[in-house]
């Protein structure tokens, strides 16, 4: 993995690009906003950690700048943790941020979570079955015993998500990354109302379920119905 490192502390550039090596990165760390857009054409990077604060341009034009060149991951570096902040950064195109102080552990583990939500993902070639529930991903459709499933999108995202991980339960923070792209997290009540909808297309209700079960203060499983 090729990380491009943009801080303009020499020392906690130094301190982070040698961590960031020993999670296993191949580290290119830079101080400048000029040194960081020649190290992109120059290094090719996978993802950049990007600290707001440089001495020759604003942390948030750099980021624009990446961003007018393409879809490379950003996570920002920024001293200040409020929401509007933090908005402002996502909206602006940042991928993820990392509020200072923070380890090398850490910024590797918010690299690695971008990476695999930005990766281009392969086609699925099988279908998912739990039980008498038959989810084809590739073609985007579902069937219950048979009969097809008349679900909008961000229904069929959830049901696959959670059939992907038949018997786990999924907290509504992951089903809020993954279906709604949302990692910084959101509001339960969009999980809560799509999972209603849901068990009403799969014929059950929240006080009977079937196949989608409530864990109260951890999340929600999808399991085939014990036979009758």
């Amino acid at each position: 993995m090729r990380v491009l490192l943009v801080e303009d502390d020499e020392a906690i550039r130094r301190g982070l690009a040698r961590g960031l090596t020993e999670q296993g990165a191949s580290v290119t760390a830079v101080g400048t906003a000029v040194e960081a857009m020649k190290a992109m054409a120059a290094e090719r990077p996978d993802a950049v950690m990007l600290d707001l604060g440089l001495p020759d341009l604003d942390g948030a034009d750099v980021l624009a700048l990446i961003r007018a060149q393409g879809d490379l991951p950003v996570v920002v570096a920024t001293a200040r943790d409020d929401d509007r902040e933090i908005v402002r950064l996502l909206n602006a195109g940042a991928d993820d941020y990392l509020v200072k102080p923070f380890s090398a552990a850490q910024a590797m583990a918010r690299i690695r979570a971008v990476l695999r939500r930005t990766a281009p993902s392969a086609p699925e070639s099988q279908q998912v079955v739990v039980g008498d529930l038959v989810i084809d991903p590739v073609a985007r459709t579902a069937e219950l015993e048979q009969r097809p499933l008349d679900l909008n999108r961000k229904e069929f995202d959830l049901l696959l998500a959670l059939a992907a991980r038949a018997g786990e339960v999924v907290s509504k923070r992951q089903l809020l990354a993954e279906v709604w792209q949302q990692p910084w997290g959101g509001a339960d009540r969009t999980v809560d109302v799509h999972l209603s909808w849901l068990r009403r297309k799969l014929g059950e209700t929240a006080a009977a379920p079937r196949y989608l079960h409530s864990v109260r203060g951890v999340g929600v499983k999808l399991v085939a119905p014990e036979p009758s």
